[in-house]
């Protein structure tokens, strides 16, 4: 026999609590895989000025979500399991294991939200030095051009908002969506609705934060509900006749 009453509803609200722990760190994982082989994002992140890299500030970020994923998903089939055997020993350990999670989540969203515009200033950074090679300096600037038609094509979007039409022609070359407008367009329409690449950058990496931050808003609760209850059943079972 094992425990009854109230403290066999906590085993089996823990178990379902910890399933969903489970399948949330299966998402994450899937989330931050997709992020990293993301086609927009890995277009952009592999880019290479001269000696100079992109930004990978994101991939860091990534990296770190793979790992809390898989540590969730671990950690989650501990508590599954301990709430099934109804150990102790078992349960404690993934009481330690969700409060070092809880810590970490927090100061990972303390650190997020205290630097989320640096990914997307990073590469704007990175863009206006490309434009600046390609647009305004003279000389061979092939790696800055590519760069610039890199991003271009991936965001569908052109300069930054603040060319005048002496750099029309130049741009031209470099913008898709420009080289196919018709010829009878006025160049002041055309600038007009050109798209802002600065708006762009930061529209990609807002968005996709924006994912993340809710996906560690849900599992944040399910935590606090799985610590709770981890510790009404451990002890339930301390005090129960049966043991």
């Amino acid at each position: 026999m094992g425990v009854e009453g109230c403290t066999r509803c906590i085993k089996y609200l823990l178990f379902f609590f910890n399933f969903i722990f489970w399948l949330a760190g299966g998402v994450i994982l899937g989330v931050a895989l997709w992020l990293r082989h993301d086609n927009q994002t890995s277009k952009l992140l592999i880019l290479q000025l001269g000696d100079q890299q992109a930004p990978n500030t994101f991939y860091i970020s990534v990296y770190i979500l793979i790992a809390v994923g898989a540590v969730m998903m671990f950690v989650g089939f501990l508590g599954c399991y301990g709430a099934i055997q109804e150990s102790q020993c078992l349960l404690g350990t993934f009481f330690a294991c969700l409060v070092i999670l809880f810590a970490c989540e927090v100061a990972a969203g303390i650190w997020g939200f205290m630097n989320r515009d640096t990914i997307s200033k990073e590469l704007i950074t990175f863009y206006d030095t490309a434009y600046d090679q390609a647009i305004l300096s003279k000389g061979d600037k092939s790696d800055a051009k590519a760069v610039l038609l890199a991003v271009h094509e991936t965001l569908n979007c052109c300069g930054k908002g603040e060319f005048s039409k002496t750099f029309l022609d130049r741009l031209k070359d470099l913008c898709p969506k420009m080289s196919r407008t018709p010829a009878n367009i006025t160049v002041e329409k055309m600038l007009e609705n050109t798209v802002n690449c600065h708006n762009k950058l930061r529209e990609l990496f807002s968005d996709k934060l924006y994912l993340i931050g809710i996906a560690a808003l849900v599992v944040a609760v399910i935590m606090v509900f799985e610590m709770i209850f981890s510790m009404v059943l451990c002890c339930g079972i301390r005090n129960s006749p049966v043991y």
